[in-house]
């Protein structure tokens, strides 16, 4: 299948899945014409890629689990791949604390800016 068809077929862009096969995460034939040309493994292991990336992983990342992505579902991963998943759920939930909190804040800077307003207006505003 062309390039086209794989970015079709794995809702993806062309332009994305030259850049998986630059970082060597996935591979093309050439046709006569000189078009990339991909079997249909490719839709399975562009998939687990695009799912890896939504997860929060790096393309650099994903090079350790190339040994299961051609699965329909992903394989038991390697200890250097469990490895990369831990750091990426710390880095997530480092993240989400610090989003939380700056939230908070928010909400309170906004709350006890309103509190003077309410006072001035009185209860039935």
């Amino acid at each position: 299948m062309r390039i086209g068809e794989l970015a079709r077929a794995t809702g993806t862009t062309a332009r994305a899945l030259r850049h998986y096969e630059q970082a060597g995460l996935i591979g093309s034939g050439r046709a006569p014409n000189g078009y990339r040309v991909y079997d249909e493994a490719a839709v399975v292991r562009v998939r687990n890629i695009r799912a890896l990336l939504e997860a929060g992983f790096t393309l650099e990342d994903v090079r350790p689990f190339l040994g299961c992505l051609d699965r329909d579902a992903l394989g038991p991963p390697s200890a250097g791949a469990l490895r990369i998943a831990r750091e990426r759920l710390a880095v997530l939930e480092r993240r989400i604390a610090a989003q939380s909190e700056t939230r908070d804040r928010l909400a309170a800077a906004i709350s006890a800016a309103q509190a003077p307003a309410r006072q001035v207006r009185g209860p039935s505003g």
